[in-house]
């Protein structure tokens, strides 16, 4: 009964974290998502300009930890900017996630048919017209797997937060543990609580994924 109770106790705390890190890993993913096409259209179809700017943010951004960014932001910008360490860990990850989501989205809209432009343009659309209309969604239903997996990574990338404070799970895990001097239920209560939220997660994309699939 005591070990029961006790991993009850524990669990209780942990899991008010759960929220903070599926508002960290959300806010993450947006951000990423947005910086991701912005990136990915400048490198498929911008000029050179704008091509080399998504080039050098996807090239250097995933050249550098994750941790390294979330430091920049919380100590550096934070201190000329207001940032909470819960915007600062998640933006920090948005912007990491969107070099990787970068790289996903050029894959993508270079798996549609440049036929399909060309068709665009003989019915009278502008090339940006025929990128929002015909080629990115085309795309972003291709890139649903691939960006699945991405969403997967970033949720588990979020425990990087708990290093400038967030009180997400881990950081909770952390609280326990230093209390109670007793890892063992610290760590396991994190350990579930992360799988079951990462399955979630998976079986949720795997059915969207089914759904949008495009059938080529």
């Amino acid at each position: 009964m005591e070990f029961v109770q006790k991993f009850i106790t524990t669990f209780q705390f942990i899991v008010e974290g759960l929220w903070v890190t599926i508002g960290v890993t959300v806010v993450a993913l947006a951000v990423g998502f947005v910086l991701g096409i912005l990136a990915g259209v400048a490198r498929v179809y911008g000029n050179k300009f704008l091509a080399g700017i998504g080039t050098t943010y996807s090239v250097v951004v995933r050249a550098v930890p994750v941790i390294v960014i979330i430091f920049i932001l919380f100590f550096v910008i934070s201190s000329l900017v207001d940032l909470t360490a819960f915007w600062a860990g998640s933006l920090a990850l948005g912007f990491a996630s969107g070099a990787y989501q970068t790289e996903i989205f050029r894959g993508a809209l270079r798996s549609v048919s440049g036929g399909q432009m060309t068709a665009a343009s003989a019915i009278g659309m502008s090339r940006w017209q025929a990128i929002r209309h015909i080629i990115l969604p085309q795309a972003l239903r291709l890139a649903l797997p691939a960006w699945g997996n991405e969403a997967t990574l970033v949720l588990k990338d979020s425990t990087l937060v708990f290093a400038v404070g967030v009180p997400e799970v881990l950081r909770r895990a952390e609280y326990v543990k230093a209390r109670t001097f007793d890892p063992f239920f610290a760590y396991s209560v994190a350990l579930l609580l992360y799988l079951a939220l990462t399955l979630v997660t998976t079986q949720v994309l795997r059915q969207a994924e089914n759904r949008y699939r495009l059938r080529l």
